[in-house]
Protein backbone atom coordinates (compact mmCIF):
# COMPACT_ATOMS: atom_id res chain seq x y z
CA UNK A 1 0.00 0.00 0.00
CA UNK A 2 1.27 3.28 -1.05
CA UNK A 3 1.68 5.96 1.26
CA UNK A 4 -0.55 9.21 1.19
CA UNK A 5 1.24 12.09 0.08
CA UNK A 6 1.85 15.03 2.43
CA UNK A 7 1.69 17.93 0.21
CA UNK A 8 2.74 21.71 2.04
CA UNK A 9 2.53 24.83 -0.14
CA UNK A 10 4.96 27.07 1.70
CA UNK A 11 6.04 30.57 0.61
CA UNK A 12 9.38 31.17 -0.38
CA UNK A 13 11.75 31.72 2.34
CA UNK A 14 14.52 30.34 4.83
CA UNK A 15 11.93 28.74 6.41
CA UNK A 16 10.84 26.76 3.75
CA UNK A 17 13.61 24.19 3.44
CA UNK A 18 13.71 23.55 7.12
CA UNK A 19 10.32 22.46 6.61
CA UNK A 20 10.91 20.43 3.87
CA UNK A 21 13.44 18.19 5.46
CA UNK A 22 10.77 17.71 8.62
CA UNK A 23 7.99 16.48 6.51
CA UNK A 24 10.33 14.28 4.66
CA UNK A 25 10.82 12.19 7.95
CA UNK A 26 7.41 11.73 8.41
CA UNK A 27 7.01 10.56 4.69
CA UNK A 28 7.36 7.29 4.52
CA UNK A 29 5.99 6.78 8.42
CA UNK A 30 2.48 7.40 8.15
CA UNK A 31 1.30 5.93 11.65
CA UNK A 32 3.71 8.71 13.13
CA UNK A 33 1.81 11.39 11.17
CA UNK A 34 -1.26 10.16 12.23
CA UNK A 35 -0.23 10.25 15.85
CA UNK A 36 1.37 13.78 15.20
CA UNK A 37 -1.40 15.11 14.03
CA UNK A 38 -3.64 13.90 16.84
CA UNK A 39 -1.09 15.00 19.51
CA UNK A 40 -1.48 18.93 17.63
CA UNK A 41 -5.30 18.46 17.96
CA UNK A 42 -5.19 17.44 21.55
CA UNK A 43 -2.86 20.14 22.19
CA UNK A 44 -5.15 23.15 20.16
CA UNK A 45 -8.21 21.44 21.95
CA UNK A 46 -6.34 21.87 25.74
CA UNK A 47 -6.17 25.44 24.62
CA UNK A 48 -9.30 26.33 23.28
CA UNK A 49 -10.68 24.70 26.73
CA UNK A 50 -8.28 26.40 28.93
CA UNK A 51 -9.33 29.91 27.03
CA UNK A 52 -13.06 28.81 27.35
CA UNK A 53 -12.07 28.03 31.13
CA UNK A 54 -10.95 31.71 31.42
CA UNK A 55 -13.63 33.05 29.76
CA UNK A 56 -16.29 31.46 31.86
CA UNK A 57 -14.61 32.19 35.32
CA UNK A 58 -14.45 36.32 33.97
CA UNK A 59 -17.91 35.64 33.23
CA UNK A 60 -19.47 34.23 36.32
CA UNK A 61 -17.11 36.55 38.14
CA UNK A 62 -19.21 39.67 36.33
CA UNK A 63 -22.38 38.14 37.21
CA UNK A 64 -21.33 37.66 40.97
CA UNK A 65 -20.59 41.01 41.35
CA UNK A 66 -23.78 42.21 39.17
CA UNK A 67 -25.95 39.79 41.75
CA UNK A 68 -23.80 41.91 44.51
CA UNK A 69 -24.63 44.93 43.58
CA UNK A 70 -28.16 44.20 43.07
CA UNK A 71 -28.14 42.69 46.46
CA UNK A 72 -26.91 45.76 48.09
CA UNK A 73 -29.84 47.77 46.17
CA UNK A 74 -32.15 45.57 47.58
CA UNK A 75 -30.75 45.76 51.20
CA UNK A 76 -30.62 49.62 50.75
CA UNK A 77 -34.28 49.51 49.44
CA UNK A 78 -35.01 47.34 52.28
CA UNK A 79 -33.64 49.23 54.83
CA UNK A 80 -35.65 52.73 53.27
CA UNK A 81 -38.85 51.68 54.16
CA UNK A 82 -37.68 49.94 57.06
CA UNK A 83 -36.52 53.45 58.36
CA UNK A 84 -39.92 55.15 56.84
CA UNK A 85 -41.92 52.53 58.76
CA UNK A 86 -39.75 53.57 61.93
CA UNK A 87 -40.66 57.10 61.20
CA UNK A 88 -44.53 56.65 60.55
CA UNK A 89 -44.47 54.60 63.57
CA UNK A 90 -42.99 57.58 65.44
CA UNK A 91 -45.45 60.06 64.48
CA UNK A 92 -48.67 57.33 65.10
CA UNK A 93 -47.01 56.68 68.24
CA UNK A 94 -47.13 60.35 69.15
CA UNK A 95 -50.92 60.35 67.58
CA UNK A 96 -51.89 57.81 70.63
CA UNK A 97 -50.29 59.99 72.95
CA UNK A 98 -51.98 62.93 72.39
CA UNK A 99 -55.32 61.70 72.07
CA UNK A 100 -54.31 59.11 75.59
CA UNK A 101 -53.80 62.62 77.47
CA UNK A 102 -57.03 63.74 75.65
CA UNK A 103 -58.99 60.71 77.13
CA UNK A 104 -57.41 61.30 80.36
CA UNK A 105 -58.58 64.75 80.45
CA UNK A 106 -62.44 63.87 79.05
CA UNK A 107 -62.68 61.43 81.87
CA UNK A 108 -61.34 64.12 84.64
CA UNK A 109 -64.01 66.88 82.86
CA UNK A 110 -66.78 64.04 82.61
CA UNK A 111 -66.39 63.79 86.43
CA UNK A 112 -66.18 60.25 84.81
CA UNK A 113 -65.61 56.77 87.61
CA UNK A 114 -61.74 55.83 88.32
CA UNK A 115 -61.62 52.97 86.30
CA UNK A 116 -63.73 53.52 83.91
CA UNK A 117 -62.03 54.10 80.72
CA UNK A 118 -58.67 53.22 81.32
CA UNK A 119 -56.61 54.51 78.47
CA UNK A 120 -53.23 52.67 78.91
CA UNK A 121 -55.05 49.19 78.90
CA UNK A 122 -54.65 47.05 75.77
CA UNK A 123 -57.87 46.01 74.86
CA UNK A 124 -58.14 42.38 73.95
CA UNK A 125 -58.64 40.69 70.66
CA UNK A 126 -59.08 37.34 69.32
CA UNK A 127 -60.47 34.99 66.43
CA UNK A 128 -61.67 31.59 65.42
CA UNK A 129 -59.48 28.73 64.49
CA UNK A 130 -61.24 28.48 60.70
CA UNK A 131 -59.51 31.86 59.58
CA UNK A 132 -58.17 30.19 56.73
CA UNK A 133 -54.49 29.91 55.67
CA UNK A 134 -51.83 32.67 57.02
CA UNK A 135 -50.45 34.71 54.81
CA UNK A 136 -46.62 36.96 54.75
CA UNK A 137 -48.41 40.39 55.21
CA UNK A 138 -46.74 42.78 52.27
CA UNK A 139 -45.09 46.16 52.30
CA UNK A 140 -48.16 48.20 50.27
CA UNK A 141 -51.00 46.12 53.03
CA UNK A 142 -48.56 47.52 56.15
CA UNK A 143 -48.76 50.62 54.32
CA UNK A 144 -52.22 51.14 53.68
CA UNK A 145 -52.91 49.83 57.44
CA UNK A 146 -50.57 52.39 58.55
CA UNK A 147 -52.58 54.97 56.49
CA UNK A 148 -55.95 53.91 57.85
CA UNK A 149 -54.87 53.85 61.53
CA UNK A 150 -53.47 57.34 61.10
CA UNK A 151 -56.89 58.78 59.37
CA UNK A 152 -58.48 57.24 62.15
CA UNK A 153 -56.39 58.85 64.93
CA UNK A 154 -56.88 62.07 63.21
CA UNK A 155 -60.28 61.58 62.59
CA UNK A 156 -60.52 60.50 66.54
CA UNK A 157 -58.55 63.94 67.22
CA UNK A 158 -61.19 66.15 66.03
CA UNK A 159 -63.95 64.68 67.77
CA UNK A 160 -62.26 64.51 71.31
CA UNK A 161 -61.49 67.84 70.26
CA UNK A 162 -65.32 69.30 69.91
CA UNK A 163 -66.28 67.03 72.85
CA UNK A 164 -63.80 68.64 74.68
CA UNK A 165 -64.30 72.39 74.02
CA UNK A 166 -68.17 71.28 74.78
CA UNK A 167 -67.16 69.91 78.38
CA UNK A 168 -64.70 73.15 78.75
CA UNK A 169 -67.50 75.23 78.05
CA UNK A 170 -70.03 73.38 80.21
CA UNK A 171 -67.31 73.64 83.23
CA UNK A 172 -66.98 77.31 83.01
CA UNK A 173 -70.42 77.62 82.80
CA UNK A 174 -70.63 75.10 86.13
CA UNK A 175 -67.77 77.17 87.48
CA UNK A 176 -69.99 80.69 87.07
CA UNK A 177 -73.07 79.22 88.79
CA UNK A 178 -73.19 79.49 92.85
CA UNK A 179 -73.53 76.12 93.44
CA UNK A 180 -70.45 75.93 96.29
CA UNK A 181 -70.84 76.52 99.71
CA UNK A 182 -68.91 79.88 100.99
CA UNK A 183 -67.04 78.31 103.87
CA UNK A 184 -65.69 74.36 104.91
CA UNK A 185 -67.31 72.19 107.29
CA UNK A 186 -70.43 74.37 108.53
CA UNK A 187 -74.26 74.18 108.49
CA UNK A 188 -77.07 77.14 108.33
CA UNK A 189 -77.96 78.66 111.04
CA UNK A 190 -80.41 81.43 109.91
CA UNK A 191 -82.15 81.01 106.42
CA UNK A 192 -83.76 82.93 103.84
CA UNK A 193 -86.62 85.35 103.78
CA UNK A 194 -88.94 86.64 106.45
CA UNK A 195 -87.47 85.98 109.78
CA UNK A 196 -87.37 87.76 113.31
CA UNK A 197 -85.00 90.24 113.96
CA UNK A 198 -82.14 89.17 115.77
CA UNK A 199 -81.67 92.56 117.63
CA UNK A 200 -86.01 92.62 118.86
CA UNK A 201 -86.97 94.77 116.66
CA UNK A 202 -89.97 92.67 114.71
CA UNK A 203 -89.39 90.48 111.64
CA UNK A 204 -87.57 91.47 108.58
CA UNK A 205 -86.16 89.77 105.11
CA UNK A 206 -83.36 88.03 105.14
CA UNK A 207 -81.47 88.37 102.08
CA UNK A 208 -79.37 85.52 102.16
CA UNK A 209 -77.93 82.45 104.61
CA UNK A 210 -76.21 82.69 107.72
CA UNK A 211 -73.13 80.04 107.97
CA UNK A 212 -71.95 78.99 111.00
CA UNK A 213 -68.32 80.19 111.45
CA UNK A 214 -65.39 81.18 113.70
CA UNK A 215 -63.65 84.25 113.42
CA UNK A 216 -60.85 83.63 110.99
CA UNK A 217 -62.21 81.06 109.02
CA UNK A 218 -61.63 80.80 105.41
CA UNK A 219 -65.06 82.74 103.30
CA UNK A 220 -64.60 81.13 99.68
CA UNK A 221 -65.56 81.90 96.28
CA UNK A 222 -68.63 79.65 95.26
CA UNK A 223 -68.08 80.62 91.29
CA UNK A 224 -65.53 81.84 89.69
CA UNK A 225 -65.52 85.88 88.86
CA UNK A 226 -64.44 89.24 89.03
CA UNK A 227 -64.47 91.15 92.55
CA UNK A 228 -67.10 93.72 91.78
CA UNK A 229 -66.73 95.48 95.44
CA UNK A 230 -64.62 95.00 98.58
CA UNK A 231 -64.44 97.31 101.99
CA UNK A 232 -67.05 98.69 103.89
CA UNK A 233 -70.87 98.32 103.72
CA UNK A 234 -73.01 99.71 105.81
CA UNK A 235 -74.52 97.13 107.96
CA UNK A 236 -72.79 94.28 105.95
CA UNK A 237 -69.90 95.23 107.38
CA UNK A 238 -66.57 94.17 105.71
CA UNK A 239 -67.92 92.59 102.54
CA UNK A 240 -66.89 91.19 99.23
CA UNK A 241 -69.06 91.22 95.89
CA UNK A 242 -68.17 88.81 93.05
CA UNK A 243 -69.72 89.38 89.61
CA UNK A 244 -69.68 85.86 88.00
CA UNK A 245 -70.60 87.37 84.18
CA UNK A 246 -73.90 85.52 83.92
CA UNK A 247 -76.37 87.38 85.33
CA UNK A 248 -75.47 86.12 89.06
CA UNK A 249 -73.40 88.05 91.71
CA UNK A 250 -72.61 86.59 95.47
CA UNK A 251 -72.26 88.60 98.35
CA UNK A 252 -70.05 87.66 101.12
CA UNK A 253 -70.23 90.02 104.35
CA UNK A 254 -69.64 90.08 108.37
CA UNK A 255 -66.18 89.81 107.41
CA UNK A 256 -63.07 90.71 110.07
CA UNK A 257 -60.36 91.29 107.10
CA UNK A 258 -60.46 90.88 103.26
CA UNK A 259 -58.16 89.13 100.86
CA UNK A 260 -59.05 90.39 97.31
CA UNK A 261 -59.89 93.99 96.12
CA UNK A 262 -62.17 94.94 93.44
CA UNK A 263 -61.48 94.27 89.67
CA UNK A 264 -59.52 90.84 91.38
CA UNK A 265 -59.83 87.83 89.34
CA UNK A 266 -61.09 85.03 91.51
CA UNK A 267 -61.61 80.98 91.14
CA UNK A 268 -64.18 78.45 92.51
CA UNK A 269 -63.17 77.96 96.17
CA UNK A 270 -60.43 80.67 96.68
CA UNK A 271 -60.40 82.45 99.38
CA UNK A 272 -61.59 85.54 99.24
CA UNK A 273 -62.51 87.20 103.29
CA UNK A 274 -61.71 85.84 106.98
CA UNK A 275 -65.16 85.53 109.05
CA UNK A 276 -65.96 88.07 111.42
CA UNK A 277 -68.72 90.20 113.34
CA UNK A 278 -68.65 93.11 111.57
CA UNK A 279 -71.29 95.60 110.68
CA UNK A 280 -74.89 94.71 112.18
CA UNK A 281 -73.61 91.10 113.76
CA UNK A 282 -74.66 89.13 116.77
CA UNK A 283 -71.87 87.17 116.25
CA UNK A 284 -69.17 85.59 114.16
CA UNK A 285 -70.58 83.86 110.96
CA UNK A 286 -70.81 84.11 107.32
CA UNK A 287 -73.68 86.04 105.77
CA UNK A 288 -74.04 84.96 102.18
CA UNK A 289 -76.28 86.36 99.36
CA UNK A 290 -77.03 85.07 95.72
CA UNK A 291 -78.51 87.68 93.18
CA UNK A 292 -79.91 87.12 90.01
CA UNK A 293 -80.27 89.72 86.99
CA UNK A 294 -80.67 92.43 90.14
CA UNK A 295 -82.79 90.55 92.76
CA UNK A 296 -82.21 88.66 95.83
CA UNK A 297 -82.96 84.91 95.26
CA UNK A 298 -83.11 82.12 98.03
CA UNK A 299 -78.85 80.80 97.78
CA UNK A 300 -80.79 77.08 98.45
CA UNK A 301 -81.71 76.28 95.17
CA UNK A 302 -78.16 76.42 94.43
CA UNK A 303 -76.74 74.62 97.36
CA UNK A 304 -79.15 71.98 97.76
CA UNK A 305 -82.17 71.36 101.07
CA UNK A 306 -79.34 70.20 103.07
CA UNK A 307 -77.79 73.55 103.54
CA UNK A 308 -74.29 71.72 104.58
CA UNK A 309 -73.44 70.31 100.78
CA UNK A 310 -69.71 69.44 100.95
CA UNK A 311 -67.77 72.73 98.61
CA UNK A 312 -66.71 71.29 94.86
CA UNK A 313 -63.55 72.11 94.22
CA UNK A 314 -62.46 73.33 90.70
Amino acid sequence: MTSPKIVIKTRAGKHSGVLTRVLALFEDRPAMVLGATLALGALVGVGAGAATGVAGDALLQARLAEQEQELAQVRAQSQAEVNALAARMAELQAQATRLNALGERLTQMGELADGEFDFQETPGVGGGEDSGPLQDVRMDEVNADLHSLSASFEQAGRQLGVLESLLFDQQLQRDALPTRLPIHNSYVTSGFGSRNDPFGRGRGNHKGLDFSARVGDPVLSVADGVVKFSGVNGAYGNVVDVDHGNGYLTRYAHNSRLSVRQGDLVRAGQEIAKAGSTGRSTGAHVHFEVWENGVAVNPRKFLGTGGNTPVRRG
